[in-house]
């Protein structure tokens, strides 16, 4: 903003208290409580409790927000929710530190469908480049008061640790959470939310690449099950031929 010259005024009134809201929905709250839960459950099944984000954002958005929903797309968020619950339920009795790692995942999909809803019904009518800023400033504050009541801060500055701070600034933050931004402005709360169905199978993937995570058959059919409803969810349905009268 400051580099560009970009005015200000858009975030004039409360907007800019709308998208501070927002973002420390989206990306402290939502982000913060699974990178904890990383600490005891791996990382497919933290992202499998993330895709449960489109299910409660399309349920939600159809109350608050009037978004409708066809039949496909229904059927698309149960099987999306069916190919979580094969995961989670299996995880939850196997390990009672690894249900809590879930746990908190899920207090990050609060989050997320929170700032999903929060954004759809009040920013969306905000440029994205000083909405994005205001969502930034204040979830970079809500995440250093955290940690500062939360847990003592200390930092073990190694490659990989540098490696993956500037993954989650650059790649995460500013490109994941601000692309999520631009889609949430241009479309409905539930189809935006329904990509979180794509992130387990590719968690899960570069999980057994780079982490060694094993890949069970029922972990594999829940990712199966989910991409098939991410699918249905962002199907666009053909128009129908016209008859001639």
């Amino acid at each position: 903003m400051v580099v560009l010259r970009r005015s200000w005024q858009p975030l004039g009134g409360l907007r800019w208290l709308h998208c501070a809201v927002a973002g420390a929905l989206l990306n402290a709250v939502g982000l913060m409580a699974p990178h904890v839960g990383l600490l005891t459950a791996p990382a497919a099944q933290i992202a499998l409790v993330q895709s449960l984000t489109p299910l409660l954002t399309s349920v939600l958005g159809i109350a608050l927000l009037r978004e409708r929903l066809r039949g496909a797309q229904l059927l698309g968020l149960v099987l999306g929710l069916a190919g979580v619950g094969l995961v989670v339920g299996q995880a939850a009795l196997e390990s009672t530190a690894r249900f809590q790692g879930l746990l908190l995942a899920f207090v990050g999909v609060l989050g997320l469908v929170a700032g999903t809803l929060y954004f759809g019904r009040f920013c969306r009518g905000v440029p994205l480049l000083p909405g994005a800023t205001a969502q930034f400033i204040s979830a970079a504050a809500v995440a250093s008061l955290c940690a500062w009541l939360l847990e003592t801060p200390r930092a073990n500055w190694t490659e990989p640790a540098i490696a993956s701070v500037a993954w989650n600034a650059v790649i995460v933050s500013l490109g994941g959470m601000g692309l999520y931004s631009a889609m949430l402005a241009r479309g409905t709360a539930a189809r935006t939310s329904a990509n979180f169905y794509l992130v387990p199978g590719t968690a899960a993937l570069l999980a057994w690449l780079l982490l060694g995570e094993r890949l069970t058959m029922l972990a594999i059919s829940g990712l199966i099950v989910a991409s098939v409803g991410c699918w249905l969810v962002n199907a666009v349905p053909r128009d129908r031929p016209r008859t001639a009268e």
